[in-house]
């Protein structure tokens, strides 16, 4: 496998020059999603009636994917099908630290070490290596914008960035106005076959109800 579709979010959501994340919370819901997508499409878990099960243990071989997968398998034992959404709610930090440090190591990003005001240390991943990123935003201007039938990949990829709100980061120069319809209409997966369309749209469910109950806490 190439980029993951967690690492494909995580680019995106990262400034080309500074290496900050132009909005972390929404990327943490995209970056586990796409991670929890690609485990699905490989066969590895199932996400149905918004509940998590490990299907099968057996390494992808693709080092992001296992990480999470072992995680998912020792926290998902027991026997009890959790909520997809209580997983994505515990790992989004987790997911991202895991796919900035995978991009770290795939050469795409260096890891910068700076202190804000002189006095808070954060770490920031400003672009190494930009082709592919610039693939990914291609690919998704001509699926979105261009009107071109999205593969099973892109579909799930954009399912993602509409359910964790992540516009901007995927279309920086356009209004979510212009965006969000074709976006939502791909969500719907009438394009891809049967058993992705339904990968896709449990996935991007249990985004939808994670996010949906972090912003509620956080009002209330």
């Amino acid at each position: 496998m190439g980029v993951t579709l967690g690492e494909e979010i995580m680019l995106l959501s990262l400034d080309d020059v500074s290496g900050a994340a132009k909005d972390w919370s929404s990327t943490g819901w995209g970056v586990a999603g796409g991670i929890l997508l690609d485990l699905v499409l490989a066969g590895r878990v199932t996400v149905r009636d918004g509940r998590l099960e490990v299907a099968d243990r057996n390494p992808t071989g693709v080092p992001l994917l296992d990480g999470r997968l072992e995680r998912i398998a020792g926290w998902a034992g027991g026997g009890n099908r959790k909520k997809a959404s209580d997983w994505l709610a515990k790992d989004q930090a987790k997911s991202v630290r895991a796919a900035v440090e995978s991009l770290c190591g795939r050469g795409l990003v260096t890891e910068e070490r700076v202190r804000v005001l002189g006095l808070f240390p954060v770490r920031r991943y400003p672009e190494a290596d930009g082709p592919v990123e610039r693939e990914v935003r291609e690919r998704l201007e001509s699926v979105v914008v261009g009107g071109a039938d999205p593969d099973e990949r892109t579909a799930g990829l954009v399912a993602l960035l509409h359910a964790a709100g992540l516009y901007r980061q995927a279309f920086p120069g356009l209004p979510r106005k212009r965006v969000e319809p074709r976006m939502a209409g791909i969500a719907e997966g009438n394009r891809v076959g049967d058993s992705v369309r339904r990968a896709i749209r449990d996935v991007q469910a249990a985004v939808a109800v994670a996010t949906t109950i972090t912003v509620v806490t956080t009002v209330s």
